[in-house]
């Protein structure tokens, strides 16, 4: 009997519960401040990475890509397309040479790069011509390598007049539609832009809409061959865009830009505003959304 009680009071002493550690001390304040900024550090470095190199946004601030991308537009744009270069940085901080992983884009691709000459305004357009193209425009119609890009028409383009259209104009002293005879009334009431819509299409098959809204003195220009290393972009509003078709100066025009300013290359739609959300009405932000344009890929 003495080792059976022996045996059971082993077996409770080795079931008894083991004493938990000591809890961790509380951190203090100016640990736990540490510690925040510690974090906040390290998640800006990750936001700066990804940014530099793999996804970046980008709004559409002026009309030189209607009827494709209208003012308000917000997109992602892809850095890894072209390769990297200092302009793939933030402020351009010289601490790439040249370019690395470099890739030429193809006709037809929309992107994204710092306009000459300053090189420093970040600029939205279409790959036109590329290294030993040569590109002219007569009446209008581009020509690239010696023959006309097809060319056919489309219904008219009708824009309503958006708050943000307004307020670009006003800070650009235009006016919303490109002049008087091309704004009417809405069925609505409201006011609207038409303009004449034309289906541009490359040789290599692909193919968007422009718009050709009346004559200007870039619709006709000389033959230019594109030199290794550069690109001829234009905006696919013909009339209202500062592309290669004009010389290399800022606000009026960008030349032939170097490859090594592409910044990326347009990715998808993520946002569009018509300018007419309220910060101090709810509501207004969700009815101020085109959401049918939200999702739209290049």
């Amino acid at each position: 009997m003495r080792g059976m009680t022996d045996a059971s009071a082993t077996a409770r002493n080795s079931a008894a519960p083991t004493p938990a550690p000591p809890a961790p001390a509380p951190m203090s304040a100016k640990e736990e401040a540490v510690d925040t900024i510690r974090f906040l550090a390290l998640l800006a470095v990750a936001v700066l990475i990804f940014r530099s190199f793999f996804l970046s946004p980008f709004n559409i601030p002026s009309e030189s890509m209607q009827p494709r991308l209208l003012i308000g537009d917000y997109l992602l744009v892809n850095k890894m397309a072209y390769g990297y270069s200092k302009y793939s940085l933030p402020f351009s901080v010289p601490l790439i040479p040249g370019r690395i992983f470099p890739r030429t884009p193809e006709r037809g691709d929309v992107v994204v790069f710092k306009a000459p000459p300053v090189n420093d305004n970040d600029y939205i357009k279409r790959v036109i011509g590329l290294p030993g193209d040569t590109v002219q425009v007569k009446d209008g119609a581009v020509w690239l390598n010696g023959r006309p890009l097809k060319r056919e028409p489309m219904p008219d383009f009708v824009i309503p007049v958006t708050q943000n259209m307004i307020d670009a104009s006003r800070a650009m002293g235009t006016l919303p539609c490109y002049s008087p005879e091309f704004e009417e009334t809405a069925a609505d009431g409201g006011r609207q832009c038409r303009y004449k819509q034309f289906r541009e299409t490359m040789p290599n098959g692909k193919s968007y809409p422009i718009l050709d809204i009346t004559t200007i003195q870039q619709d006709n220009t000389p033959p230019v061959t594109v030199p290794a290393g550069h690109l001829f972009l234009m905006g696919d509003n013909r009339d209202r865009s500062a592309d290669s078709r004009f010389p290399a100066v800022e606000n009026e025009g960008i030349g032939l830009v170097p490859e090594e300013n592409l910044v990326g290359h347009a990715l998808v739609g993520m946002f569009s505003t018509d300018g007419s959300a309220n910060w101090l009405n709810p509501i207004s932000w969700f009815t101020a959304a085109r959401w049918s344009r939200i999702g739209d890929g290049f």
